[in-house]
């Protein structure tokens, strides 16, 4: 007996895309359904850092470290030291280069977060 090596393939790929559209149309007839769960009038109940250590934990944990030894950014050690208040207060508006995107720190945080990096000698 010789048979078709590609048929049990294209079967199960035939079988995986049915499964896909029809769970896709089930998610789409289940979003009223989650919206409704959620509520339609809802506050949003994440509140904005206001001090630059919570700021520094929100934002840039991630890239310069608990400990401001710097993870994938460099570290902040000495950063105080380095550059002028007005130049952090770019750095944390703007960004810095391709690593450091602009827009962590709003505008009006800016100073604030730019005094407490300052002290960072």
């Amino acid at each position: 007996m010789k048979r078709n090596p590609v048929i049990p393939y294209v079967l199960i790929m035939v079988f995986g895309i049915a499964i896909m559209l029809i769970l896709s149309f089930k998610g789409l007839g289940d979003m009223k359904e989650i919206a409704k769960d959620k509520g339609e009038g809802t506050e949003k109940t994440e509140v904005a850092a206001s001090k630059p250590e919570d700021i520094y934990k929100q934002s840039c944990i991630g890239c310069h470290g608990d400990q401001y030894q710097g993870v994938v950014g460099p570290t902040l050690k000495g950063v105080g030291s380095k550059y002028s208040k007005e130049e952090l207060m770019t750095f944390v508006t703007k960004g810095k280069g391709t690593g450091m995107p602009p827009g962590l720190v709003k505008e009006e945080q800016a100073a604030a977060m730019a005094d407490w990096l300052a002290t960072l000698k």
